[in-house]
């Protein structure tokens, strides 16, 4: 709309300029045919845009709740114009009985209207008042209102039949969301040295999906693995392998067992007063660049990553590695800005820097000289904010870590670095993973859960339930097989995290993740799977599906088609929710009401019909198997952010 007025705006003006001859003005020829160009240029991009803007909007999939706020707006905008932001608020319908989805706005209008004008109007009047202002429009069919003032909203068939269409004709779409952004998102993060462990799990796998909601909404999504790969550990490290690999110059060392050689670098540390000294003279001489330490820096990080990629491997996880040495030539200039703006107090030989609303102040310079995680921390703030340009930031970390984020953040807005209005920066928080006896997931021994070791036993688990099955005596060839055990491993170790909401602690179990009841991701992987097969035994290809796609018009005359299309289409509303509000679990919520919708469907109206007697098919009722792809074509989609691979047979 805005761009529409701009090009009405843009015409109007070049015709002035066209006319300022007549208009007894002279101005000079050139700078007026300079001015014109400049319009002329504007206009041409402006139209093109806008062409482009509505191409992509006629392929994207209509966030039906948006389209209903929009109308809804309208027609309280026209009811109550003096009205200064009144509330609107939209939902689906719980109940058939009550339509397919509510306003209930009358409810707080009410209220305003008794505070600010001191107006007693009961809240069905306002309902009244509303419904007789609703703009014509494509999508509803009828609006009821319903006891104190709800508006019960009544969808069109044929509008929900005509999306259901275009899905099937262009895939499933990101819902419209204005113009591409740059977002970067921290996570994942583990420690040079340090074997990943469970906790590690619940940032990886969250931070993953986000950045595939994120790509598939269209944006530009910077993936970023900040490792912790600097810092005084690193003495003990390099002073350990000079004792114990002296050649490791010339003859790469073989470390087989990173975190054993941490345990014994850090116990020499801790009792050999000789050794801690020459790990601190290390820290100096890696701190300086000195050749033969950082190539020893550089063979103990070349060892972790090839750790880490195998897990990142396993469970299909792309990032950037950009750790904490990315950041290091930076920090002078940190401690400098602050300095420079009036922000740093010295304490005890330290430098910190009091941020407002936080008790506990960042250091960003040791008494030493040294820097700290807060030092790097806002450097990478800036460098994120000021040389990347993001314009949403998401720092997937733990809930433990709430409060020192929280300071760093209000510290880059209290230096100037970003408008919050302007700029997202989000801690997406997450609790901890707990065993089944609700305390921290732990081995017997007590030490912390190796993550390749958690892998490895759900690959286990998943085989050993297909065979419980039977899945690899007649069903499933090996491959099949194989490919089943790792779609319902990772998926399933995936989905139990993602189905819980990130802000609480959840208890890990893989008796209840690989459970085929409920909501799960063995029994989400199933369902698939059947719908998939639907059309297979009816020898359908998926060439007759496009065919029908662009020809046979969805009849939605049972109920539970109707209910199954409606549910289809509420896809991109749950997406829009998410990118607000980061809490992936919603998605899960959806996938699994999806899958119980289609199977009430299923159990009700047939879509192949057969002889009894004989087996043969009879009737292909091809809407019906049109249903059925779009249902698995959501699924599939929802799959893939959550980063869960289903396969056609299982």
């Amino acid at each position: 709309a805005f761009q529409e007025n701009e090009i009405k705006l843009l015409t109007a003006e070049i015709e002035r300029l066209k006319n300022f001859g007549c208009l007894g003005i002279s101005p000079s020829l050139e700078g007026l045919r300079d001015e014109n160009a400049k319009l002329k240029y504007r206009l041409n991009f402006l139209q093109k845009s806008l062409q482009e803007e509505r191409s992509k909007t006629a392929k994207s999939m209509i966030n039906i709740n948006s389209r209903l706020q929009e109308i809804f707006g309208a027609a309280i905008r026209a009811a109550y114009p003096d009205l200064e932001n009144p509330p609107l608020v939209v939902t689906p319908s719980q109940q058939p009985k009550f339509g397919d989805y509510q306003c209930n706005s009358a409810m707080g209008i009410t209220q305003i209207l008794l505070k600010t004008k001191e107006q007693k109007v009961s809240p069905r009047e306002i309902a009244e008042k509303i419904t007789k202002n609703i703009p014509a429009n494509e999508c509803i069919e009828k609006v009821e209102i319903a006891g104190p003032g709800f508006i019960n909203v009544h969808l069109r068939r044929d509008f929900v039949s005509k999306q259901l269409s275009s899905l099937l004709i262009n895939g499933v779409q990101p819902p419209a969301v204005g113009k591409r952004k740059k977002v970067v998102v921290d996570f994942s993060s583990p420690n040079i040295a340090k074997e990943m462990h469970v906790g590690h799990l619940r940032s990886t796998i969250i931070g993953e999906s986000m950045c595939r909601l994120f790509e598939f909404a269209g944006y530009d999504v910077l993936r970023l693995n900040h490792l912790g790969d600097w810092g005084t550990q690193f003495g003990m490290l390099i002073a350990h392998l000079q004792d114990k690999f002296p050649d490791y110059l010339t003859v790469s060392p073989p470390i087989g067992d990173l975190q054993a050689f941490y345990k014994e670098s850090k116990r020499r540390f801790d009792t050999e007063e000789e050794f801690k000294k020459r790990a601190y003279q290390c820290v100096v001489l890696l701190q300086s660049k000195n050749p033969d330490f950082i190539k020893a820096w550089e063979l103990i990080c070349d060892v972790s990553r090839k750790e880490f990629q195998k897990i990142y491997n396993c469970l299909d996880i792309t990032l950037i590695e950009r750790g904490e040495s990315f950041y290091h030539e930076m920090m002078k200039d940190i401690v400098k800005e602050f300095e420079d703006k009036g922000f740093v107090q010295v304490d005890d030989g330290r430098k910190i820097v009091f941020v407002p609303g936080f008790p506990v102040p960042l250091t960003i310079m040791k008494s030493d000289g040294g820097y700290t995680y807060d030092t790097s921390d806002l450097a990478a703030l800036k460098h994120r904010l000021c040389e990347e340009k993001a314009d949403i930031l998401i720092y997937v970390v733990d809930s433990g870590q709430s409060v020192h984020l929280q300071t760093v953040f209000a510290a880059g807005q209290m230096i100037g670095w970003y408008d919050p209005k302007v700029t997202r920066v989000a801690h997406a928080a997450f609790g901890v993973v707990l065993g089944e006896d609700k305390k921290k997931f732990k081995t017997r021994s007590g030490d912390t859960v190796r993550l390749i070791d958690l892998l490895e036993e759900g690959l286990k688990r998943a085989m050993d339930k297909l065979k419980d099955k039977e899945r690899d005596k007649v069903v499933l060839t090996e491959e099949e097989l194989k490919a089943a055990q790792t779609s319902v491993a990772f998926g399933c170790i995936k989905y139990a995290d993602l189905s819980h909401n990130r802000l609480n602690d959840y208890v890990f179990s893989f008796d209840k993740m690989l459970d085929d009841r409920g909501n799960t991701a063995a029994y989400l992987l199933y369902a698939f799977t059947r719908i998939r097969a639907i059309a297979r035994l009816a020898n359908i290809d998926e060439q007759m599906l496009r065919k029908a796609a662009r020809e046979e018009v969805l009849i939605l005359d049972h109920e539970k088609e109707w209910k199954l299309g409606k549910c289809i289409l509420r896809f991109p509303e749950i997406l829009q929710k998410i990118l607000e509000d980061l809490l992936l679990h919603t998605l899960c919520d959806y996938l699994y009401e999806l899958a119980t919708t289609f199977t009430e469907f299923y159990d009700n109206c047939y879509c192949v019909e057969k002889d009894r007697q004989s087996g043969q098919i009879v009737k292909v009722n091809m809407w019906r198997l049109l249903l059925c792809e779009a249902t698995a074509t959501v699924m599939a989609k929802g799959f893939d952010i959550l980063g869960i691979k289903p396969v056609q047979r299982m």
